[in-house]
Formats: structure tokens, sequence, C-alpha cells
């Protein structure tokens, strides 16, 4: 089985078009608001990490069917089910019905604008040497994968050339799967738009991918 997300729709045809909304317009509905908040105090309480939660979001079975805050609390309540931290009957109920589970930490109200400026450190110490330099060329890896991923469906297979290495950084798939860090080398790759979309792609177009090591291979 493989996950769709919003990395994976570039180039493709989708139904409906783009409906532009004003600069800051952040909520449509007082809920949204909710589910934000309770989205950053269960993220704070170390029950996952930031990839857990991305893998949360792109294998909800009706993701492509809700908007970006129903994927938010549908993830949410499924990372809480998971741990026991909700049960059937309180998402039922709308209420806690049992005790709660014990968390790592609480984030406070008004600790949350010093939490997201810190934001979480990806970058980790250098223990091998980079495989690739810049200028030279790369073929992305093929192939559905089972779990998360943050290489884009579109640039799979294809041909790019690395622009510029980030250090070593924590491995988004490995870690959304609880298997650790596995730092790897992360690169930004580009590619040419011909190159992904063939003679339909803008005059001109390149685009950039930041990609892990084990997601590239030298180019033939």
């Amino acid at each position: 089985m493989s996950y769709l997300s919003h990395a994976d729709l570039g180039g493709r045809d989708l139904p409906g078009g783009i409906i532009p909304e004003p600069e800051g317009e952040t909520f449509h509905a007082p809920w949204e608001a909710r589910a934000l908040a309770l989205t950053l105090a269960m993220g704070g309480t170390g029950s996952w990490n930031i990839d857990a939660s991305r893998s949360a979001r792109e294998t909800l079975p009706d993701y492509a069917e809700l908007n970006y805050y129903q994927i938010w609390l549908s993830a949410l309540e499924k990372l809480m089910a998971e741990r026991l931290q909700l049960q059937p009957d309180e998402l039922a109920a709308g209420r806690m019905l049992h005790a709660p589970q014990p968390v790592k930490r609480v984030l406070r109200a008004a600790d949350v604008p010093a939490a997201l400026a810190r934001g979480t450190a990806t970058e980790r110490p250098a223990t091998v040497p980079a495989r690739f330099a810049p200028g030279e060329r790369v073929r992305t890896r093929s192939g559905a994968v089972e779990h998360h991923t943050r290489l884009p469906g579109y640039v799979q297979g294809k041909v790019g050339t690395i622009e510029h290495l980030h250090g070593m950084h924590v491995f988004a798939d490995a870690h959304a799967q609880g298997l650790g860090e596995q730092p790897q080398w992360l690169y930004t790759v580009v590619f040419d738009g011909v190159a992904l979309w063939g003679e339909s792609a803008e005059p001109g177009l390149s685009v950039s991918v930041d990609a892990w090591e084990s997601y590239l291979e030298p180019a033939a």
C-alpha cells in the first residue's frame, strides 16, 4: 500500500480550482483554532515525534476528503487512541470519562510562543562523509513505500543535480516508525521541470527538493 499526501500533488490534474484566500486568514471556524491548540498541546507532551504525527495524517483513509484541520484533528484522535490516551466512549461522549494517561511533560499556554519559535532541531553531528557533492547528478529511488516518506512521488525515479549539502539530519522515514533517529546526510536536489513533467512543463521551470542520502543513487 502507498499513501498520497499534499507533497505528492505536484504536476497532477485535480478537480476543482484553487481559491485564493486573504493573507493572514488562518481559521474559518472557531473549532479550527481549538483543533490547532489541542494538536500543539499533545505534541508538547512528547507522546510522539513530528514525523509520527505527519505519518498519522498522511495515512488517514479519508485524507483526500478532509479539509486541513479535519486532517489534524483526525490524526490527533488516531495518535491518542493508539496510546490509550483516548477511548472510544470518550470520543462518542465528547468528554473525558477515564483517568488520563501519564505524559512526559505539559505545554503551558504561556510557553507556546517560545516553544513554536524554538522549534525542534533535527541536525546531528556528521559521523560519516557525504556520499555526494554539489554538481553531481543523482537519481531518486522509485517504488511505493508502506510508511511515511519525505520523498515526493513526482520526483521518484527522476534525475536531478545536487545543489547543496545540509549536514546530517534525523531521517524522517525511520523516525516516524519509532525506529530511532538514524541520521543521514540531507541534500538539496534540483530537477528540471521537463524531467518531471515532460514538454508540458513551464519553460525554465526547476524544482528543488530536500532529499536524504538513502533516497539517492548515482545517475547512470
